[in-house]
């Protein structure tokens, strides 16, 4: 049964309407909060998996020359998770010449499995990572093993 022109151009009219307010619905759901230094994005929805559960899990991957976690290190800049429950993740290193991108990937993967169907590092060097960017906690991890922050040059200009 052939549909006229009119009833097609409804339908597609109709169609496109809903599509817009669920594209609208989605956007207005979308937060970005500043917590501890960290931006993260996230789409409020009930039994979704959020960027703090995602920071909370970053928690446990630690840089393997200090023995202390990326957050705490202050080496996360961003955590945005999509509509679609994939984490977006921004990251640093100490320095663009550390060789250990892949194994903190690799580490990322273990923590977040289970948590989050995909995500992805995207590496930044900007701004520059210094001492300044670590948390009162990775300060203390330090100190505990033997490193002392105060003879450390600051920020890197």
């Amino acid at each position: 049964m052939a549909q006229n022109p009119t009833s097609a151009s409804m339908l597609e009219e109709s169609y496109k309407k809903a599509q817009a307010k669920e594209n609208s619905a989605m956007a207005d759901n979308a937060n970005t909060q500043e917590f501890e230094g960290i931006t993260l994005t996230f789409v409020d929805e009930i039994g979704r998996v959020t960027a703090q559960d995602v920071k909370e899990a970053l928690h446990q991957v630690m840089d393997p020359e200090l023995g202390v976690d990326v957050v705490d290190l202050g080496l996360v800049y961003g955590i945005e998770i999509d509509h679609l429950g994939r984490a977006i993740l921004t990251m640093t290193l100490t320095t663009p010449a550390c060789p250990l991108t892949d194994l903190i990937e690799d580490e990322c993967a273990t923590v977040l499995a289970g948590l989050v169907e995909e995500f992805r590092v995207d590496w930044t060097w900007t701004p520059a990572w210094n001492v300044d960017m670590i948390t009162e906690d990775g300060a203390a991890q330090l100190a505990a093993l033997g490193f002392n922050l105060n003879n450390l040059p600051r920020a890197y200009a």
